[in-house]
């Protein structure tokens, strides 16, 4: 069965401080590159709006999903499924990045979603394009604001 193959990273030159995330979407032999940037913000949130910017990019919600980061936070949270349980308890205990994890939820839904852990920094070259564009956005801009976590901030 074919599949869509997502690399994600983020990136935070500070924590919180200016960040970037950067994605690429595979499927059928194109690649398509994403990027953006925050002027406050944290690197799981950059981390975590990876994701869901290439989900908020997919057009063929039939196909299954596999989404590869080097972000232990992303991927232990869905696969061990701590969100589901933060969203029943509607993330008591001060869970954070609320705004995020509910729009990656909702987002998350019409697919089959597989998230698969790689090492940072290494010798993947797709993760390492993916914080080529992370880096590159939270250094350059131009810098979108989180308002939610500035609100929170």
């Amino acid at each position: 069965m074919d599949k869509i193959v997502i690399y994600t990273d983020g990136s935070s030159r500070g924590n919180p401080g200016p960040g970037g995330y950067g994605a690429l979407l595979m499927w059928g032999g194109k690649v398509k590159e994403l990027s953006g940037a925050f002027r406050k913000t944290t690197n799981n949130r950059m981390e975590l709006l990876a994701v869901i910017q290439a989900m908020k990019a997919l057009k063929k919600k039939e196909l299954p999903v596999h989404i590869y980061t080097d972000s232990k936070y992303v991927v232990e949270s869905v696969e061990k499924k701590w969100l589901e349980n933060w969203i029943k308890t509607d993330f008591k205990g001060g869970k954070k990045n609320k705004d995020l994890w509910t729009a990656y939820h909702s987002l998350s839904k019409p697919y089959q979603v597989k998230f698969h852990w790689v090492k940072g920094h290494a010798d993947n070259p797709y993760n390492n394009r993916c914080d080529q564009l992370a880096t590159e956005a939270a250094d350059n801009g131009p810098w979108d604001i989180d308002e939610e976590f500035e609100k929170l901030a």
